[in-house]
């Protein structure tokens, strides 16, 4: 519903309008007279005949026709001046402004409710209400300040809290950050951050849109269109950073399953993030930070030269880097000697470079070139430089900004003296330049947008002959948790290799079972949700009568129905869940398994449907990687067949979306195979 009236306006209304700057329709008049929007002002106030210097009339109906109309009036007197407007005076774009609509009771609810039919009707848009505004490069049309430098390569900003835009963008303008636009969505009555983004992707333009995407978010009404066109505008070359607050875990207190009590809105929206591709943040600096950064180019890889003249601050970006997983390798050999006799005695350049405090520009000129042109091992350069308030430091940065236009690699600028160098740091930023002033964020930053994947939009390719199969299961279903023979149906149907069991119900078929299925065996209680915790489980049982005294003992636990007896198997313990978490979808998650689920808690998370890349990389991003690769001559884990096994319960979700709670714990990680020992599967139609 954005169109051209709400982005570029040749005409604007402000309903409300003030002399008074304390009040958001003066300071709305304000912004835009202060900000030179090129179009014609139109003001409603009955009370003035003019208004800041613009004629006032006294009211909608007296009004020309007007592109854009900005409301900041009391709620009960928004949804007259709508109609006129919207059906007598052509406006096709709306910023309300104005509180006291659905946030705060049922009446704002429905009045709400009744502005959005009118502007549908009429084929108009709709930012708010319960907002701050909308800036672009055409026009300030918000109440607050600062408004930041404006450029069509700046960032485009979208904030589902008007106060938390003002703050991020506080924190990104001394960074040098610009922004092409911002949204305050307020309420999203019609237009919410997954409509805006949607437009950004619909009309991008590779030549003169912004490539740099800012989102703040405090609810996630549309996960399926803000999927679709975040991954759609990094496929384009856009990168999206994004912060989501407000998530709850009540949800997963309740759960009964290890998946349920891992799970979490939260986690939903971890792995919806991921799938797109976009870079979660959790706090308005470090969006800022992020903002920053995406301005800059990407290193081609994990390795970093540091360039510094203060070694304190150089300690600790290399540890940030390095805790991340980022390498800040020595520098040794001939370019080493070569570039260590250019500098002045006492200099380093192990990694970080340091040039000491009394290195100039030909010291920092000689490690630039060095850098970039002789040492094929590095990605990108950090350059921490700042004053002790001896000298100017312009120079140096004046040399930076040239090395800027002409290195291959990228180069990042930490500029920590924000006091001692403003002025320095000024100039470099009027150059349309970015400067970081902490290392460390800088560098946990740079950290975390390495490591994001790209986006993956997959779709599952499950054959119509299986889904049929699965259907003909599926559709029989009771609501709750199925029965072991049911559970063991499903898996069969989704082709999930899975350990050879049955249920009996007395030691005489307990003993054959365990004969024909070969010692030793596990046998578990059937009934209770978790075996182990009511000692229902009992492990290497390699003789009759030790088969016969567990049948016994575990029938006396409190709600078992039969006993499950498998062959015991030995390996690594795996483990393979999913919960479905509305509007989400379900979420996939895989880790070490056994106790260790709960124990060491390292696990990844998916959105399904889930592609081969996917899962791939969630593996890689398991602390406990190397444990599956095998270490110590330990036995490693056929991954492969994991991927395998994993890929079918996603199609297996994608079949059967009734499932709510879904858990494959253990899974036995063996170095030829992968198989499903203990399954629990709960139907929620």
């Amino acid at each position: 519903m954005i169109n051209r009236e709400l982005l570029n306006p040749s005409s604007i209304v402000i309903v409300g309008a003030s002399n008074d700057l304390r009040k958001p329709g003066g300071k709305i008049l304000k912004n835009l007279l202060d900000h030179n929007f090129p179009g014609q002002l139109y003001v409603v106030n009955p009370k003035a005949s003019e208004v800041q210097g613009v004629p006032s009339f006294p009211n909608a109906m007296s009004l020309p026709n007007a592109d854009l109309a900005i409301l900041a009036i009391p709620a009960f007197a928004c949804l007259p001046v709508v109609e006129i407007l919207a059906r007598e005076k052509q406006t096709k774009a709306f910023i309300i402004i104005s509180a006291g609509f659905s946030e705060e009771s049922e009446e704002g609810k429905l009045l709400e409710q009744k502005v959005v039919e009118i502007l549908n009707e009429t084929n108009s848009c709709l930012i708010g209400p319960n907002c701050t505004g909308v800036i672009t490069t055409s026009y300030a049309g918000c109440f607050t300040l600062p408004i930041p430098k404006l450029d069509t390569h700046g960032a485009d900003f979208i904030s589902g809290s008007g106060a938390t835009a003002v703050f991020v963008m506080e924190a990104a303008m001394p960074m040098g950050l610009t922004f092409s636009s911002m949204f305050s969505v307020g309420n999203s009555a019609q237009i919410g951050v997954e409509d805006v983004l949607e437009y950004l992707d619909e009309n991008f333009d590779p030549e003169n849109s912004s490539r740099v995407k800012l989102v703040y978010l405090e609810s996630i009404q549309k996960p399926d269109k803000l999927l679709k066109h975040a991954s759609s505008l990094i496929n384009k070359g856009c990168r999206i950073a994004a912060i989501k607050a407000g998530s709850s875990e009540a949800g997963s207190r309740a759960a009964s399953s290890h998946t349920g009590a891992l799970a979490s809105p939260d986690t939903a929206v971890d792995a919806l993030f991921k799938k797109a591709g976009i870079v979660r943040c959790y706090s308005r600096t470090e969006l800022a930070t992020m903002g920053a950064l995406f301005m800059h180019k990407k290193p081609k890889g994990k390795n970093i030269a540091i360039i510094t003249h203060a070694g304190g601050p150089a300690v600790m970006l290399t540890d940030a880097l390095s805790e991340g997983g980022m390498e800040v390798p020595a520098i040794t050999g001939k370019p080493a000697v070569e570039l260590l006799a250019r500098l002045h005695p006492g200099s380093s350049v192990a990694n970080p470079i340091d040039v000491l405090a009394t290195g100039g520009v030909e010291q920092m000129d000689a490690v630039i070139e060095c850098v970039d042109k002789e040492l094929d091992n590095i990605d990108g350069m950090c350059i921490i430089f700042g004053s002790p308030g001896l000298d100017s430091v312009e120079p140096v940065y004046n040399l930076i900004d040239e090395k800027m236009k002409t290195c291959k690699k990228p180069i990042y600028p930490i500029f920590p003296s924000t006091t001692n160098a403003r002025d320095e740091i000024a100039s470099f930023l009027l150059r349309g330049r970015i400067s970081f002033p902490d290392e460390v964020l800088f560098g946990k930053a740079l950290v975390k947008s390495c490591q994001t994947a790209e986006p993956s939009f997959a779709k599952s390719d499950i054959s119509e002959q299986v889904y049929s199969k699965i259907r003909k299961l599926a559709d029989h279903f009771p609501d709750g948790y199925l029965a072991p023979d049911q559970i063991q149906l499903l898996l069969d149907a989704a082709g999930i290799s899975r350990i050879p069991e049955r249920v009996v119900n007395s030691f005489e078929e307990a003993v054959s079972t365990s004969l024909s299925f070969g010692f030793p065996v596990v046998l578990k209680v059937v009934g209770p949700v978790h075996k182990t915790d009511v000692g229902g489980v009992l492990l290497n049982l390699s003789n009759h009568e030790e088969v016969v005294d567990a049948y016994e003992k575990l029938m006396s636990i409190d709600g078992a129905t039969g006993v499950l007896l498998q062959p015991m198997l030995k390996g690594r313990e795996l483990f393979v869940g999913a919960k479905r978490e509305n509007p989400f979808g379900h979420i996939v998650m895989i880790g070490l398994g056994g106790i260790f689920i709960e124990v060491l808690k390292d696990v990844q998370t998916g959105l399904a449907p889930l592609s081969v890349s996917e899962i791939t990389f969630m593996i890689s991003q398991l602390k406990s990687k190397k444990l599956l690769d095998g270490v110590r001559g330990q036995q490693g884990v056929a991954i492969d067949q994991w991927i395998d096994l994993i890929m079918r319960v996603s199609d297996l979700l994608f079949a059967v979306p009734e499932i709510a709670e879904m858990d494959l714990n253990p899974v036995m990680g063996l170095k030829d195979r992968v198989v499903a020992v203990d399954a629990r599967i709960r139907i929620e139609k």
